[in-house]
This record gives structure tokens, C-alpha cells and sequence, in this order.
């Protein structure tokens, strides 16, 4: 048998860093936490080359003695566990790893001073061996470069990627970490490019558009709720977007548990759900969602890059999570697109003068009576469609006597409506502005929305009784995930049981998915329970079979309304909670200001 020994420092280090330090944005990531954790002010950040040629942090925290910083270059050595209670650590970093696994990987230069004393010091370490160690001029607080990262490992180096493509790692870190503090000032450049300039003190609001999109400002609600729980309280504020404020990539969606910027399965679960029946599958919510638990009830330290985490009661979190997304979008997704979509309004084009006007136009022009003169006129606009080989018919409408805008009509956010295009889209005006209807697509999410207030939902979730009781296939793990899961897809109207270690049987299934395949619909809910921790697939499905009903029962395009018709529309898009949507994401309606309108016909 060989030998068991000890392995060298060095190479522990190295191997360390392999955990810690995978690419320039671990090493950005770990230095940034600690001038959070050092109770920086101001921090300023500067890369090169996507962070491979240099990595430089800048802080003005309580900095560290030249004793300090010896112990810093140490591993397991930190000053962020005062006991060892490690379930109950509040500090971003507290492993001790990130400095010495870093500086075994590069040149690295630490420069530190504390903030009573006179003067810094500055230690070098190059690949793992101390070069400089001498005092240094510098401000209180702290100054940490990381040059030629990997330089000496040709192995790790050949597997980062482009400057690019780690460029975007490292502000991809920056932005979690600058939107959990928007009490810290913080900048970030790349080379002489600055790229981000973010004030102290801004509220979350404020700094989540900043960093995600300034429009995300007027299409988002904010969240603030609480939910009390057996060891203290758990809290969710932060933004949510609109539903129709989407994206087709998941990658504008920041999660963060105490502080901390994590990529959990479970909380991403858990937004899919809440706005399972208000997006359509390929696109991806924009949010920025702050949870706060007591420390004993989630573990931070399941994961060397503290990326990850896990909670004690993982249904509870997730509950609350749907819940209180679901809940502040009712309150606040009666909201549509806040206005016409750039590119279209672009599209708009003036009207050539004509050097004669047209019939219609005379007739205003020359002062002609319209009471009087309508059967001439009825003919001469007629006269005016025809061509020399065939007659085209005279344009048709139908109008009603317009109405003033009665009194209080700020009350009605919608307008009063004033027409019907294409028999599809309402117009309306509103006391600020002019808006576009989809009528199809606002009934629609009315119609889902009287279903499910209705009990059409519990009606669905009846179970149907198989006239045989099926016999489904799956592998052991899987099994034991649907035995797990029994109780509660039971309450969908799914009835199952365990038939052996490698089956399962199926006795009932909802009403609405009596067609559905047994062993496809429970692969899927066993992946999902895989993937989410819980059985949301089924209740998804389920969301889509009511979404559908909705879509099949409601007014088409296509169809004439009256303006009674459209005003009673409208009235009830008002009323109804997520109105502002139909089931697929889409927007039901659109406003265009005044404002708008006078610049289109340039009056500004």
C-alpha cells in the first residue's frame, strides 16, 4: 500500500484555489466580500483584460496591522467567526480560503491600514512565496491587486475563456453584490472604461435600475412582506417586474438571502410558479428579490463558493415565496406596458400634403353644411373611390355620438371608449393619455380570472377514476421522490401509490388531464421534484388546462363590439387583479400620453 503523507503547503493551496478561485470572477467575488465585510464606504474596483492581467480593490473599511495581514495570508484564519458558531455567521466570507488560495495562483499585493494608525503596510506574495513586506502610503482601509492570474499554471490558464467572455463574469458579481448594499458607494472600471458609478445610501429601488434597466422603475412593483416563523421572522422586499417586462433569458432575475447573492434551485422554482400562469414558457421574469430568515434556519455553508444554500423548512420558503410574488402582483399588475414599444412608435410616419384636398376635406374647407349636404357629399366621396374599369365601394363606418369625459373620469384609468380598430383593438381616452385595448387578450385573463373565482379550478382538480389502475415504470429514485410526494399531489387530483421498488401505481388522475400519458405526466412530476424540491409541475399543468378554458371562452378577435360592450370591458379590467396581462405575458393594453401624441404631431 503506498505511503500516506502530508501534501506540501503550496500545493494545498493550489488546491484550495481550485474550489475558491476557478476564474478572475471567483477572485473579484471573494475580494469584494471582504471590503463589504470590512464596513467599506466606498469601494472601487478596477480589471484589465476581463480580470486575467490584473484585478484591483479598492476599500475605505477598518483596514489591517501588518500582524493581521499575516494571518489573513493564512488559510483557515479569519476574523469573521468570534466563536464557533458557524450556523450563526452573518459575514459574507468566513472560510479563511479566499487570500492565501488566491495569492498561491498569482501575484498578489495586499497594502492595508487601519484607520488609528499612521502609516499602511504592503505584502507581496508571488505564486505562494512572500517578496515584499514593507511599510506603504496609502489612505485607511484597504488596496488589493491580483496580477497574471494562473501565470504560472499553464493548465487552469488554457481553460479560461476570452477576455470578453470573463469580463462579463466579473460584472455579472459586481452587479449582485453593489444591488445587496446600495448603502455602499461603489464604482467599477474595465481598463480606462468606466462602467458603473453607483452613489451611497440610494434606496433598493433606485439601484436595482440602475443596475438591471432605469425602465425597470416604471414597470415593476415593490415587495415588502413578512411572515412570522417558529424562530423569529422571515421578511421578502425587493423588485418584481411586470409580467409584461420579460426577458427570453433567465439571467436578469438576483436572488439574495441574507445579504448574500446565491444561484438556488429552489427560490428559482419558486418565481417560475408564482408567475407560472402570467408568462409564456420561453420567457423569464426581471426581478430583484431580498430574503431575510434567521441565521439558524438556512446553512451558508454548503458550498465553497457560497453560492448556494439550504433551508430547514424548504416548503416554507418556497410558499412564501409564491405567495408574496403573487400577492404584490395583484396588487400591481393591472399595470400593462407602461408605453407603445419603441420600435413601433418609430414606425409612425406624417401624412404628404396633397396639393388638393380631399372630398371630405373640402367640404370643411369650403365651409359646406354637413346636415344639408350629405347625399352630395355620400356621392361625391363615391365618385372620388371610383376607377376607370371597376367601381370600389365608398368606405364604411359606424359611429355613436361621442360623449364628454364624464366627471371624476381620472378615476377610470382606462378612459371612456371611443371606437373599435380592425374589430380588435379598443380605443379609449383617458384623462392622460390615449389607450390601446386588446380585446381578446384583456377578456381572456378576465375569463381566467372568473374561473378561478368561481371553484372552476377545485372543479378541475377532480380526480378521475381509472378504470384499471396503471402500472408505471421508473427508476428506484424516482419512485421514492413520487412516494415522498403522495399526500400532495393527491390534493390535485392525482392518486397514487407505491407498487414495488421500481413502480408505481396510478389509481386517478385530474379530471381535465384524463388523456394525459401516466408514465410521462409522472416522469415529469418526478424530474420536477428533482429539480424544484417539490411537485409544481402537475399544478403548472393544471394552471395551463384552466389558462386554455380561459382562451376558448373568451371574446375573439374579430368580433364587433358595441362602445357599451367596450366601456363594460374596460370597467372590469379595472376591477380584476392581473388585468394588465393575458395568460401568455403578453400586454393587454397600451397608453400613449398626451404628451406623445402632440410630439407626433409636433406640437412640442
Amino acid at each position: 500500500m503506498p505511503e500516506i503523507r502530508r501534501l506540501p503547503e503550496a500545493l494545498v493551496n493550489r488546491i484550495a484555489a481550485g474550489e475558491v478561485v476557478e476564474r478572475p470572477a471567483a477572485a473579484l467575488k471573494e475580494l469584494v466580500e471582504n471590503a463589504i465585510d470590512a464596513g467599506s464606504s466606498r469601494i472601487a474596483i478596477t480589471i484589465i483584460d476581463g480580470g486575467l492581467s490584473r484585478i484591483e480593490v479598492t476599500d475605505d473599511g477598518c483596514g489591517m496591522s501588518p500582524d493581521q495581514m499575516d494571518l489573513a495570508l493564512e488559510r483557515h484564519a479569519t476574523s469573521k467567526l468570534p466563536d464557533e458558531e458557524i450556523e450563526q455567521v452573518t459575514t459574507l466570507g468566513f472560510r479563511g480560503e479566499a487570500l492565501p488560495s488566491i495569492a498561491s495562483v498569482a501575484r498578489f499585493s495586499l497594502e492595508s491600514r487601519p484607520r488609528d494608525a499612521e502609516q499602511g503596510w504592503r505584502k507581496v506574495v508571488d505564486h505562494g512565496d512572500l517578496v515584499e513586506d514593507s511599510p506603504a502610503a496609502l489612505p485607511p482601509g484597504t488596496r488589493v491587486q491580483v496580477e497574471n492570474l494562473f501565470g504560472k499554471v499553464p493548465a487552469r490558464r488554457k481553460f479560461l475563456r476570452t477576455p470578453r467572455s470573463e469580463y462579463g463574469a466579473c460584472l455579472d458579481v459586481v452587479r449582485r453584490l453593489a444591488m445587496a448594499r446600495p448603502d455602499i458607494a461603489i464604482s467599477f472600471a474595465h481598463g480606462d472604461r468606466k462602467v458603473l458609478s453607483l452613489q451611497a445610501n440610494e434606496t433598493v429601488q433606485t439601484r436595482v435600475a440602475e443596475i438591471i434597466a432605469r425602465e425597470l422603475a416604471d414597470n415593476a412593483v415593490l415587495i415588502d412582506l413578512e411572515r412570522p416563523t417558529a424562530s423569529g421572522a422571515m421578511r421578502l422586499t425587493g423588485v418584481a417586474g411586470l409580467p409584461t417586462y420579460n426577458r427570453g433569458v433567465a439571467d436578469h432575475q438576483y436572488l439574495f438571502v441574507n445579504g448574500r447573492p446565491v444561484k438556488d434551485r429552489l427560490l428559482t422554482g419558486a418565481v417560475r410558479g408564482a408567475y407560472a400562469d402570467m408568462l409564456a414558457r420561453d420567457r423569464h421574469a426581471v426581478l430583484a428579490l431580498f430574503l431575510d430568515i434567521p441565521a439558524e434556519d438556512v446553512d451558508v455553508n454548503v458550498h465553497p463558493a457560497k453560492t448556494e444554500v439550504r433551508f430547514r423548512d424548504s416548503q416554507a420558503v418556497r410558499g412564501f415565496i409564491v405567495s408574496g410574488l403573487r400577492q404584490a402582483l395583484a396588487t400591481g399588475d393591472r399595470r400593462s406596458a407602461q408605453s407603445p414599444d419603441a420600435g413601433a412608435m418609430g414606425r409612425w410616419q406624417s401624412e404628404p400634403a396633397r396639393e388638393e384636398p380631399s372630398p371630405a376635406l373640402r367640404s370643411i374647407f369650403e365651409g359646406r353644411d354637413w346636415a344639408q349636404s350629405k347625399p352630395s357629399y355620400l356621392a361625391e366621396t363615391a365618385q372620388a373611390y371610383r376607377g376607370d374599369d371597376q367601381a370600389l365601394a365608398a368606405p364604411q363606418g359606424r359611429a355613436e355620438i361621442a360623449e364628454a369625459l364624464p366627471e371624476g373620469a381620472e378615476q377610470y384609468p382606462l378612459g371612456i371608449a371611443r371606437g373599435q380598430v380592425a374589430n380588435t383593438y379598443v380605443v379609449a381616452e383617458a384623462a392622460d393619455g390615449l389607450v390601446i385595448v386588446d380585446q381578446h387578450a384583456a377578456h381572456e385573463r378576465l375569463v381566467l380570472e372568473r374561473l378561478r373565482a368561481a371553484g372552476a379550478e377545485d372543479a378541475i382538480k377532480r380526480s378521475q377514476a381509472l378504470l384499471m389502475p396503471e402500472v408505471v415504470e421508473l427508476e428506484e429514485v424516482d419512485c421514492d421522490r413520487l412516494e415522498d410526494a403522495i399526500d400532495k399531489v393527491a390534493e390535485l387530483g392525482l392518486v397514487i401509490e407505491r407498487f414495488g421498488p421500481n413502480a408505481m401505481l396510478v389509481r386517478a388522475v385530474p379530471h381535465a388531464l384524463g388523456k394525459a400519458n401516466p408514465h410521462k405526466l409522472l416522469q415529469d412530476i418526478a424530474d420536477d421534484i428533482a429539480k424544484h424540491g417539490d411537485a409544481i409541475l402537475l399544478g403548472e399543468k393544471l394552471d395551463l388546462v384552466l389558462a386554455t378554458m380561459a382562451c376558448h371562452g373568451s371574446v375573439r378577435a374579430g368580433r364587433t363590439l358595441t362602445v357599451a360592450e367596450m366601456n363594460a370591458l374596460l370597467r372590469e379590467m379595472e376591477r380584476t387583479p392581473r388585468s394588465g396581462q393575458c395568460n401568455h405575458g403578453r400586454p393587454t393594453w397600451v397608453k400613449l400620453s398626451m404628451d406623445d401624441v402632440e410630439k407626433l404631431f409636433g406640437r412640442h
